[in-house]
């Protein structure tokens, strides 16, 4: 029992660093996520430079988080830090959506496939509040379009039938996306269906004017 005291004290050194290692990653996690929801913010006001500088700020936090953190998996693999991770797969994939850009792969965002598809599955939440903001001002193709995006990614989601520790919950993400995309999908066909009757009436209404003016 002599060396007991030296092996305690080698764990309190280990435990010592974990612990700094975890605190730092928990403050680079926060500003990681609110980097990406100001980023998100920005996207929907129509402000691609705002979005991009706070998708660049995120991106570099995640560069030194995973710096920082390849000595301790544990802490890169914890919940905040994936947390953290699938909002910014969340803000770079809405950004490039919404403006119509190519979909970022994960290896342009250096992150791994579960990361990446539970992100994604969160951007159709995103994606419904613009149709939705542009419904408001009338019926448009860019929301037909939108519209055939989360199609496409619910299509996707439902073909990753893997456990949940492999995937990280995606099963419940892909239940949810499916029932944004109906109520976004009816919102849309009520709303084509308003604008072709009020277009409908437009013109009933000039023929009429026209029927009148002859007479």
């Amino acid at each position: 029992m002599k060396n007991l005291s030296n092996i305690a004290e080698q764990i309190h050194d280990e435990f010592e660093a974990t612990t700094q290692a975890r605190d730092k990653a928990l403050i680079q996690s926060r500003q990681m996520i609110r980097n990406c929801a100001h980023a998100i913010r920005a996207i929907h006001r129509n402000d691609k430079e705002e979005a991009q500088e706070n998708l660049n700020k995120a991106h570099k936090l995640l560069t030194t988080l995973k710096n920082d953190l390849a000595d301790y998996p544990a802490l890169f693999y914890a919940g905040y830090t994936q947390d953290a991770i699938k909002e910014f797969v969340e803000a770079s994939i809405t950004y490039a959506l919404i403006l119509n850009l190519p979909l970022p792969t994960p290896e342009d965002l250096e992150i791994e496939g579960s990361a990446y598809l539970n992100g994604l599955a969160e951007t159709v939440g995103e994606l419904r509040r613009r149709c939705l903001d542009i419904l408001r001002h009338g019926y448009s193709q860019d929301a037909e379009r939108l519209l055939a995006a989360m199609d496409e990614i619910y299509s996707t989601l439902v073909t990753m039938d893997y456990p949940d520790a492999i995937t990280h919950g995606l099963r419940r993400q892909t239940d949810l996306v499916r029932g944004i995309l109906e109520r976004t999908r009816g919102d849309l066909t009520i709303s084509l269906r308003e604008e072709q009757l009020k277009r409908n009436m437009e013109n009933l209404l000039e023929k009429l004017q026209q029927s009148n003016n002859q007479e």
